[in-house]
């Protein structure tokens, strides 16, 4: 009775794995149907789109592994195991060959992250620094006064507390985006390195594992 589920059952887990496998190279050609590998950003792409998708494959090749030992109990190579043998060693190959292009694009992102940070705290060193001059203090109280900020009968002190009140909101809002800034380059880098390039690494063991247990 148990031989008889699993035989229904196996082609069933097949053609499920099959499915995968066929979506994950659709979602391929649709990205390298744009060829353009001399561009950087092109090349970042397909590694990315690879690496993302790549999970959905091997689950897939997982199905079809477990549908043909569920169909042959011996320790022969099917056709379908010789199948789940290819592409996965074929996954392993492409992953690996990914490596140097998502560890370069680690590193640029990683520049691109140090840029912006340092522009962002070179323009927070220059307001600071402004905000110490007493000829910008002057200006914004008389701007204040020339739009009608400053309650009529106001006194010098009044007048220059609430233009350092302007310029200390100010400041408070351009170290907020700072942290903001320098926050969310860190979040993007972490994410791109433990799910894209230290991904792609546990995969290609995930893969040569399957393509070495599928005929061994």
């Amino acid at each position: 009775m148990a031989a008889v589920s699993s035989s229904r059952f196996s082609p069933l887990l097949r053609w499920m794995g099959l499915t995968l496998v066929v979506l994950l190279v659709l979602q391929l050609v649709a990205v390298l149907s744009l060829w353009d590998w001399q561009e950087e950003a092109f090349r970042q792409l397909v590694v990315e789109r690879l690496i993302s998708q790549a999970p959905m494959g091997l689950i897939g090749l997982l199905l079809m592994y477990l549908s043909s030992r569920l169909e042959d109990q011996s320790e022969g190579r099917t056709p379908v195991l010789w199948t789940v043998c290819i592409i996965s060693g074929l996954l392993a190959v492409l992953l690996t060959a990914s490596l140097p292009i998502t560890f370069g694009g680690d590193q640029q992102m990683q520049q691109q992250n140090d840029q912006q940070i340092a522009a962002k705290r070179g323009q927070l060193e220059m307001a600071r620094q402004q905000s110490k001059d007493p000829a910008l203090l002057q200006q914004l109280i008389r701007q204040a006064e020339a739009t009608g900020q400053v309650p009529p009968g106001a006194t010098d002190a009044q007048k220059t507390q609430s233009a350092r009140a302007f310029i200390d909101r100010q400041l408070d809002q351009l170290e907020t985006q700072f942290k903001q800034t320098e926050q969310t380059g860190k979040v993007t880098l972490s994410q791109r390195r433990y799910g894209g390039s230290l991904g792609a690494v546990v995969l290609i063991i995930a893969f040569t594992i399957l393509c070495l247990g599928s005929v061994l």
